[in-house]
């Protein structure tokens, strides 16, 4: 777990790694960070159609982190006057770059996730460390013995998602978020992985079982018995029911197992029918 919290707070770029191996200073990293983002800023140029479209990718790239834990709308982004297809045809340039990535919601419980493209929308950023320095969030890090709750409980969705993405070897395929939004009641998965053939949902949350609201309301719609919870505890899978009565597999999962999330998806449906 401490070597994971030191990944969150670093994060992956290359030359970032080096020089704290190297090292084994935090202090000298704020001027990694600000030159790499200073790099993909003038790098905008490659991905621009114009001198607006320039303004608006800069716009993104500075204000985006700052919206990890909401999703977004096109119109006004930032706070700006930038009109909705402007800052949609700047997002899409910087998720076909790989630099800030849409991540769209899907109301499916069963294979496959269809991505809902006229919902809102959630960001990945490029790397969590990348993020850290720009929200300045770095030295709470430190201190923090837990990630569940860290910047309003969005960095931990945020980490295991670029995880995942890192995953796939062979395709570019973005994961979804999934969403169940009613007049009266609203449930969101920050997570849901295609595993073969299943959607399995993803929590991100300690504390008791019964808390598991949205987790739940996918569980009762879907065709399988099995959930999983990605939290600062130690590993376990327990036999659970939802409040309507249904009887799942809750496999409680320490979140620096992201990179082997699909292996530990296998054991739990091999093992528990």
């Amino acid at each position: 777990m401490k070597e994971f919290h030191q990944y969150a707070i670093i994060g992956g770029m290359p030359e970032v790694i080096k020089s704290f191996i190297e090292s084994n200073d935090l202090t000298i990293l704020p001027e990694i960070y600000e030159s790499i983002w200073a790099s993909y800023k003038s790098d905008v140029a490659k991905y621009s159609k114009g001198s607006v479209s320039t303004k608006v990718l800069n716009h993104i790239i500075n204000t985006a982190p700052f919206y990890l834990d909401e999703r977004i709308k096109f119109q006004n982004f930032g706070n700006s006057n930038y009109k909705s297809r402007e800052v949609g045809e700047a997002f899409r340039d910087l998720t076909s770059a790989k630099v800030i990535q849409l991540i769209y919601p899907t109301t499916s419980t069963d294979f496959p996730a269809i991505p809902d493209l006229k919902k809102s929308p959630r960001l990945q950023i490029l790397d969590t460390g990348l993020v850290n320095y720009t929200l300045k969030i770095a030295p709470d890090l430190i201190l923090n013995e837990d990630l569940s709750e860290s910047y309003k409980g969005s960095l931990l969705p945020h980490i295991i998602t670029q995880e995942v993405i890192s995953l796939q070897t062979f395709k570019s395929e973005l994961p979804n978020f999934w969403v169940r939004e009613k007049s009266q009641s609203t449930a969101e998965l920050a997570l849901i992985l295609n595993h073969k053939n299943i959607l399995i949902p993803i929590e991100f949350r300690s504390g008791k079982t019964g808390t598991l609201r949205s987790l739940h309301e996918f569980i009762d719609r879907s065709k399988h018995p099995y959930g999983v919870r990605m939290y600062g505890g130690e590993f376990s899978v327990i036999k659970s029911k939802t409040p309507k009565g249904k009887e799942y597999y809750l496999m409680n999962l320490p979140y620096y197992w992201g990179t082997k999330i699909h292996q530990y998806v296998e054991f739990l449906i091999a093992n528990y029918k």
